[in-house]
């Protein structure tokens, strides 16, 4: 059949935008009315197939108002009508419906038109090719609210695609269980005043929320072996009841509290390996000893079903009344793009139990709380795998992007700013596996305590600039590049960088406030390492925390303004060709640690004295150390009964006359210095600090101007009269 000569043509020339959607939506059409008349009822209509039919010709008709006041006979089976529009000719809501003689469905103003005066049979049905748009339900604005058009179109399975091309109005909270569909709102305003309450602390009560089908199967077994870290493979006691491809919600039983389950997460099913191991896709990121219980269940998630293109006005003020896009759990493949929210409660974009997944081009701004918990976020993941949020933003927001117990995460572009609530947080539920590339805004990892683990491990974040960045619970193998922190006045104690000694790697960082090393774990193999970056203190500033046991390297990084700084860790330090400086005649910069080696580099201003309590060593080796004015010694240490050895090879010194280059007097002391130059100032070495136990090798120095304060007599332990030019 051909085309009816009243419905337009495609131009040959260009048209502007708008004037060729309307002319490809006509022409499409088009195709369904001739489809139609061809094989009946088409392959994408809501009705049950029927045969070919026998009607006459096409009727064409302005409007479903008088569609429905048509009421063909039986004869008429599979008659086909053109409508030029909704309520008028033009107004967006042409469509190609079929008459259905047998067909009881209710009448929902869309799909399943009913004439007024229609007995129990007999319907209109739309034909669509699994695209359908709103205003073929009559919704043109948001003065009607469109719930029950779009939970028709949703329980539909011929539909595929939901198309919104005006502002709509949403009254309900919507939970449906679809897989294969996509909500795109045309970048409409999305407005939700008057919604229904919400129920208790329920942040899946979203306008727009998906939740797959926790089955009753479930399947525990106790680990009969130690399961290493990065292991995909899981011994399960009993494989029969696992096929490939299968979804499992698995989790292990908690450590101590309700929370600490290093193992939550929807994975799939790969490989039955034998008859008491499968394998999934997911290498876990912490090992599980032998005695640990996994718990299974087989879960039916909804697949590919998408929410896109909206802008979202929340309405309400607390957890009841407040209002919010969209929630996902136990979801595969389950995209959300373009959403632009204000004034929303609950987070704009809700995942629990989410894998493969994509969050992008999405913002928030103004929520309606920043301090009710959950409440604020752009998105918050719980036990979510393999997602990616990118190119998104805030705005006075709490939380852009929250990781709660998730893994192998990727965050890229990401905005936040007024961001004094922390854009970008993990929970600290044991997330591992996360990167951060090229995002802005304040950050703290697994920072919400104990009960929930602490922990997290192999994160890693690229070029970021906050105000603020913590980690300094059990995060493990955090590596830090091209990070940027400067403080600012409206947010006390930012500027910091505060990080764990356990495996870290921190290079090309800077950061205005001060660098804070603490240690809270001890599960990296690797060294802890700050390199190529410079970092700014206040007064008396603790760099390194008592608990810093193991060793820490500093490279190639300037500390400024550590006037009286404190080294309070106890591992050996190093600091490599690194640059500290202090104000004129400021408080040395105290070293509590057993071992602090020196090379390169200088001190400028910044003296040592060595202040643990046990002994140390200080070794410097092409170190300059430089002061001017009066104020303590370069190089000293504190009293007790302790041995300090010193190891000074290559040192080049200059201070001012009266001042001391090294003072020692008191505990037992071993002490070599050899090539070094010494410019000004003094030496004061005191009897009283090499007595039994210590010695004293001086030789192959240059003392320049340098006054011999104080020095031991020599003799077998004790030497410094040879060997040395003192011009």
């Amino acid at each position: 059949m051909s085309v009816p000569p009243s419905l337009p043509s495609l131009p040959s020339g260009p048209a502007p935008s708008n004037t060729r959607r309307t002319l490809l939506r006509a022409s499409g059409l088009a195709g369904l009315l001739a489809a139609g008349a061809v094989a009946g009822s088409g392959t994408a209509t809501a009705a049950p197939a029927a045969p070919p039919h026998t009607a006459g010709t096409v009727r064409h008709l302005d409007t479903v108002a008088r569609l429905r006041e048509l009421r063909p006979t039986a004869a008429e089976d599979g008659a086909l009508a053109l409508l030029a529009g909704y309520r008028a000719a033009g107004d967006g809501g042409a469509m190609v419906v079929r008459w259905s003689a047998s067909a009881t469905a209710a009448h929902n103003g869309g799909t399943v038109l009913a004439p007024v005066s229609a007995p129990h049979r007999g319907r209109w049905l739309q034909l669509h090719d699994g695209t359908v748009d709103l205003r073929t339900f009559g919704l043109f604005d948001a003065g009607t609210p469109a719930d029950d058009a779009l939970d028709a179109l949703v329980a539909d399975p011929a539909v595929h695609r939901v198309e919104g091309h005006t502002d709509l109005l949403f009254r309900s909270r919507h939970l449906w269980s679809r897989s294969g569909i996509e909500l795109d709102f045309g970048g409409h305003h999305v407005r939700t005043a008057g919604i229904e309450k919400n129920t208790r602390d329920n942040p899946f009560g979203a306008v727009f929320s998906f939740r797959g089908k926790v089955t009753d199967t479930v399947h525990r077994h106790t680990l009969g072996s130690v399961m290493p870290d990065l292991s995909d493979l899981f011994e399960v006691g009993d494989s029969a009841g696992f096929a490939v491809g299968q979804w499992w919600a698995v989790e292990v039983n908690a450590l101590k509290g309700t929370y600490e389950k290093e193992v939550q997460r929807l994975v799939q099913v790969t490989d039955v390996v034998d008859g008491g191991h499968i394998r999934v896709a997911y290498q876990i990121g912490w090992e599980l000893a032998a005695g640990r219980t996994l718990t299974w269940t087989r879960i039916e998630p909804v697949h590919r079903s998408h929410v896109r293109n909206l802008v979202f006005e929340g309405a309400g003020d607390d957890e009841y009344t407040g209002s919010h896009p969209v929630a996902y759990e136990y979801a595969v493949h389950c995209d959300v793009s373009g959403i632009e929210a204000t004034g929303t409660f609950w987070p704009v974009v809700m995942r629990r139990w989410c894998t493969h997944y994509r969050t992008e081009q999405c913002s928030l701004a103004n929520p309606r709380s920043v301090t009710y918990g959950g409440a604020g976020y752009l998105t918050q993941q719980i036990y979510c795998l393999y997602g990616h949020v990118s190119d998104c933003h805030t705005s006075n927001a709490r939380h852009l992007n929250d990781f709660t117990a998730s893994a192998y995460c990727y965050v890229t572009n990401c905005h936040g700013d007024g961001d004094d609530q922390g854009p970008f947080v993990t929970h600290g539920q044991f997330e591992h596996d996360l990167v951060y590339t090229g995002n802005s805004g304040l950050m703290t990892f697994a920072n919400s305590g104990t009960a929930w683990g602490g922990a997290a491990k192999r994160i890693t974040v690229r070029r970021h600039s906050c105000s603020w960045f913590v980690a300094r619970v059990r995060v493990t193998d955090l590596t830090l590049e091209d990070m940027t922190v400067i403080g600012k006045k409206s947010l006390d104690g930012s500027g910091m960088l505060w990080v764990n000694a356990d495996g870290l790697q921190v290079r090309g960082c800077t950061a205005s406030g001060p660098l804070i090393v603490s240690r809270a774990s001890a599960l990296s193999k690797r060294p802890s390492t700050v390199a190529d970056s410079s970092f700014a203190f206040g007064q008396g500033a603790e760099i390194t925390q008592e608990s810093v046991d193991a060793p820490l390297t500093l490279e190639r990084t300037t500390l400024a303004g550590v006037d009286g700084a404190r080294f309070n860790g106890s591992g050996p330090l190093v600091l490599d060709h690194c640059v500290l400086t202090a104000s004129q005649g400021a408080a040395p910069v105290e070293y509590r640690h057993g071992e602090v080696h020196v090379e390169g580099g200088e001190l400028r201003e910044a003296g040592v004295r060595l202040s643990g309590t046990g002994d140390q060593l200080l070794r410097l080796a092409g170190v300059r150390l430089g002061a001017s004015g009066s104020g303590a010694a370069l190089l000293s240490r504190s009293g007790g009964d302790r041995t300090v050895t010193w190891q000074l090879t290559g040192v080049d010194a200059k201070a001012p006359g009266g001042r001391a280059h090294l003072s020692i007097g008191e505990g037992t002391n071993r002490y070599r210095a050899s090539g070094c130059t010494f410019t000004g100032g003094a030496l004061d070495l005191r009897p009283g600090g090499f007595g039994a136990g210590s010695h004293l090798l001086h030789t192959a120095c240059v003392e320049d101007g340098t006054t011999r304060a104080a020095m031991p007599e020599e003799n077998t332990r004790i030497a410094h009269t040879k060997g040395n030019l003192r011009p």
